[in-house]
């Protein structure tokens, strides 16, 4: 094959965020916009190349099963993780990897290099699993996908819950409960790649949801990019010290995220509205308990107007910046929401549900 093109989609989180690192059930969606990952052949080596707010090539070439750079520094650190996992698996089954130019080219920040907090690292990582298969001829999976840029995604950042890899994969809304990290981590020290990847993991679990007719998904960016690795890991230390407190917000994330869930099921905008207000409240009493800022006032902001309108909003995933989210009926005036959420400093993005 002369070039191979795939791409994967950006995602925000609906509702469970931060529980689901402990093994309760998130709501994630997946965004029509998307990471971008071109191969071509090349033939004794190859490059690397990142683009958008910036131009960054790394040179490679392949020593045995080894991936070489000619770079200590290592910018590209997703998609070379993913590119590490894809190869060891093509390896184990017996195909040797070609050489090959890839491009990667991020849709998911602004053209100034400001993140919009869509998940660019998971869909980096899906979208390059997805060319290296195609580009060797090679089948693949969405679980297969799923589990091969959870590995990678897991070595890179560590401490992620896998649920943005998810919406990348499987798309549309989706309710998600996390694999057992501790777990994945032994089987990745013990086991070969392709074993890991074909075996069943515990906790696991994806579900589809279909969102009411009436249901109008509306996301506002703050301009304000947050760290959510770093979040997530002040979070950890601030739980160990507020034990019980944090067991309290884990058994009601549960119940909320589970309601939102039968809403979806029963088509009512009622029920997944209450649910997302309800959210909101556990993650102030989750600011206020471990001192994480998660509703920084352009997100309070963006909540009011929504709420003015009937609409039920909150932050989006780790929260501190990034992006806000509003579950509307379609009837709302939107183009006004837009405007007064323009007028407090908020972007409106122009963001549509994405399936496939």
């Amino acid at each position: 094959m002369a070039k191979i093109i795939t791409r994967a989609p950006g995602k925000l989180y609906l509702a469970g965020e931060y529980a689901v690192l402990d093994g309760c059930p998130a709501i994630v969606v997946a965004l029509d916009r998307f990471v971008t990952v071109t191969i071509t052949t090349s033939t004794t080596g190859g490059t690397i190349r990142s683009k958008g707010s910036y131009d960054n090539v790394v040179h490679w070439t392949r020593v045995g099963y080894e991936m070489v750079l000619d770079y200590r520094d290592d910018p590209l650190q997703y998609t070379l993780g993913a590119i590490r996992v894809a190869e060891s698996y093509l390896f184990d089954k017996g195909i040797k990897p070609r050489y090959y130019n890839l491009t990667v080219t991020n849709g998911l920040a602004s053209k100034y290099g400001d993140k919009y907090g869509l998940g660019s690292s998971a869909a980096v990582t899906v979208a390059t699993i997805k060319a290296l298969f195609a580009f060797n001829g090679c089948a693949l999976t969405k679980d297969l996908l799923y589990k091969l840029a959870a590995i990678s995604h897991m070595r890179v950042q560590k401490n992620g819950s896998g649920g943005d890899i998810a919406a990348c994969v499987y798309t549309g809304y989706i309710a998600y409960t996390a694999f057992d990290k501790d777990w994945l981590q032994e089987e990745v020290n013990d086991k070969k790649i392709c074993a890991v990847a074909e075996e069943s993991w515990p906790k696991l679990n994806v579900v589809p949801l279909t969102a009411p007719d009436d249901m109008d998904l509306l996301i506002g960016w703050t301009g304000i990019p947050a760290s959510t690795p770093k979040l997530v890991d002040e979070n950890a230390k601030a739980k160990e010290a507020k034990e019980a407190r944090y067991d309290q917000f884990l058994s009601g994330s549960r119940n909320v995220v589970e309601g939102i869930i039968e809403g979806f099921k029963e088509k009512s905008l009622a029920k997944i509205k209450a649910g997302i207000n309800a959210n909101r409240k556990l993650l102030l009493d989750l600011s206020a308990f471990t001192g994480i800022e998660i509703e920084i006032p352009l997100l309070k902001s963006l909540i009011e107007i929504a709420d003015k309108y009937g609409a039920a909003a909150k932050s989006s995933g780790a929260g501190n910046g990034d992006c806000g989210i509003a579950i509307a009926a379609n009837t709302i005036d939107i183009p006004q929401v837009y405007k007064e959420w323009e007028e407090a400093g908020i972007k409106p993005m122009s963001l549509k549900v994405y399936r496939k």
